[in-house]
């Protein structure tokens, strides 16, 4: 079997899988260096009272919303907008009815974003899980040109492996699962009624773990991460049209959670080839061949190389600027920070509260920043956060550090 490297994302979190790729990490104390820290900020300051984030971060956030609650879910998060930012996918797990235990794994479900008659984001209605019961799911994606089709990880039946992901309580320990019945599966918004045979299997056989896609801007290219029980986890991708898989980055370690850039020249991802407890992030440009089908990458760069634990890239539809989740503000405070991709030496940071703040994205207008928060109500619970997001104000440096 694959033994997973440990990496130490100890946030007081049950965020949830999020693409991630290590299993049971506790607090260890300070991380050894990796490097020279490239940070603006690099020291732990004390976390900012809960109730006041939205003075603390009003030079980049405004209009906060909070878009999942307890009262239905116990946890929920990872996020994404589809196409036209009228639909977002998440994966959460249904607060249990009276007595009943809550369920061992996350759901996959689909919600309409709500707007008021200013156009600002508001709610999400009619909510619906598009996974089969008793699966486990992980990292949602919607088809950039066709959004009634989304593709997501899911083992299709109950997992063989029944550790139960997410924050342990009493142990201080973060758990994610890497079950080898996870596959990329594809589901129909219009006919989707949470059954397996709703699913149409692009990627895995049921032995070994593939999961974190997404889909190229054109919607040619399929990129993953896919565990081979002998290796450690690498990217792959997929020429739709052809069916055809090649492995785009071998590299030791755990490469994981893939996105391609706004205009699907190149790729951005986490690794933990630094070390377990330094997880950075790097990107790289790909290379195709005269017909356009993706063959590999060039040009692999770090864009963070710190003592600090940095994840869950995801870049702003500017192409140049990219917001991830880091313990830079301390591993009780997990944080959003921004960097721009071109000269990536400082960072800056966009959340300022004393939850955990991890999993940002965009909306693709880029005027929305959506996220996994622990803030307002059920503020000890994760669940799904939106924001405008003031890009101008970043560019200018305004945002608080």
């Amino acid at each position: 079997m694959f033994a997973p490297r440990l990496v130490c994302i100890f946030v007081a979190l049950g965020v949830l899988s999020a693409c991630s790729s290590q299993k049971d990490a506790a607090a260890p104390g300070a991380a050894p260096g990796a490097g020279s820290a490239s940070t603006s900020a690099t020291s732990a300051p004390a976390p900012t009272p809960l109730t006041d984030f939205r003075a603390t971060e009003a030079s980049v956030l405004t209009h906060h919303v909070q878009l999942t609650f307890p009262d239905r879910f116990s946890k929920a998060g990872e996020s994404y907008f589809s196409p036209d930012d009228r639909t977002i996918v998440f994966q959460a797990i249904e607060k249990p009815v009276g007595d009943a235990a809550p369920a061992e794994f996350y759901s996959m479900y689909v919600a309409d974003v709500v707007r008021g008659a200013d156009g600002r984001i508001s709610a999400i209605a009619n909510i619906k899980r598009i996974s089969p019961e008793g699966s486990a799911n992980t990292c949602g994606w919607f088809h950039p040109k066709h959004p009634e089709i989304l593709i997501f990880g899911s083992t299709i039946v109950p997992p063989s492996n029944k550790e139960t992901p997410g924050y342990q309580r009493g142990t201080g320990k973060y758990r994610w699962q890497f079950p080898p019945e996870m596959r990329i599966v594809q589901v129909d918004l219009r006919t989707a009624d949470g059954t397996a045979s709703s699913l149409k299997t692009l990627v895995g056989d049921g032995n070994g773990y593939a999961a974190e896609c997404s889909f190229s801007p054109d919607g040619r290219t399929l990129l993953y991460t896919e565990v081979d029980p002998k290796t450690q986890g690498d990217l792959w991708v997929m020429d739709m049209p052809t069916g055809e898989k090649r492995k785009i980055v071998d590299a030791p370690g755990y490469d994981g959670g893939p996105f391609f850039t706004p205009d699907g020249s190149g790729i951005i991802f986490r690794s933990d080839r630094q070390g377990d407890s330094l997880l950075q992030i790097f990107s790289a440009d790909l290379v195709r061949d005269p017909s356009g089908k993706v063959t590999g990458v060039s040009n692999e760069r770090a864009l963070t190389k710190n003592e600090h634990v940095n994840w869950c890239p995801y870049y702003h539809p500017d192409g140049r600027h990219f917001i991830y989740g880091s313990s830079e503000m301390g591993h009780q405070n997990y944080e959003v920070m921004m960097r721009d991709a071109k000269h990536p030496e400082s960072s800056i940071r966009i959340t300022n509260c004393s939850g955990a703040d991890v999993l940002p994205v965009f909306s693709h207008d880029g005027k929305w920043m959506m996220w996994t928060a622990q803030r307002g109500i059920g503020e000890k619970s994760s669940q799904i956060w939106a924001a405008e997001f003031d890009s101008a104000a970043v560019r200018a440096g305004n945002a608080k550090q």
